[in-house]
């Protein structure tokens, strides 16, 4: 079983740069920032990361059907270590993006019914699946699926968990922590108001995951 200190903390959605400086105080293992100008976190056009980042935080792109030319651009640019794939990427783009050197994570946003046999394909070309919930929205609806479909997942692929993660659920991963659960990925149920996030949530939770 997972120990509960072993599952790492993603906060996702970030762009003011005294925000980002703050949540990377507390050490979370990844960072994400969205590069998708339909989200109301858009980093937009002349996001910078801050320069003070530790090291020791992934640096992850959000995209979103996007082009791998550009993807690149943004990895030379802001110096990334994972991209995060929102669309309908194939297995083809997730090989050439991972033979870059970039750690790749594919997103499934999951219902009732949904048939784990479409990750199949990407086993090998991507580092971890993101399980989030099916919405009307790329990149977060602010609401958590129905965790027990996990339990037909075959469990090869390492996953983040995402979907309406709060202080509020965090502590009730039951069964989940027993699978290949690699992260959880939090946004919406840690913010303030979009794109800014409320550090004593935060807190909250990783004191939760330490207990």
């Amino acid at each position: 079983m997972k120990e509960r200190q072993d599952i790492a903390i993603k906060i996702c959605g970030m762009r003011d740069p005294e925000n980002i400086t703050d949540v990377a105080a507390l050490r979370p293992q990844y960072l994400g920032f969205i590069f998708y100008p339909k989200s109301p976190r858009f980093v937009g056009e002349s996001f910078d990361i801050p320069g003070n980042l530790p090291a020791s935080i992934k640096r992850v792109g959000v995209f979103v059907n996007e082009a791998s030319p550009v993807i690149l651009a943004k990895n030379r640019s802001l110096k990334l270590d994972f991209v995060q794939l929102h669309g309908d990427e194939s297995p083809a783009q997730c090989d050439d993006l991972k033979a870059t050197g970039l750690g790749v994570i594919k997103v499934f946003s999951l219902a009732d019914g949904f048939n784990f046999d479409v990750t199949k394909a990407y086993r090998g070309v991507v580092d971890y699946f993101l399980f989030d919930t099916k919405g009307k929205y790329y990149g977060g609806n602010a609401k958590a699926f129905n965790w027990g479909i996990l339990r037909k997942y075959d469990q090869e692929v390492p996953f983040f968990l995402s979907g309406g993660l709060s202080p509020a659920n965090v502590n009730t991963l039951g069964d989940i922590q027993k699978m290949n659960l690699h992260a959880l990925d939090l946004n919406s149920g840690v913010e303030i108001s979009p794109g800014l996030k409320d550090i004593e949530k935060i807190k909250t939770v990783m004191t939760l995951q330490r207990h």
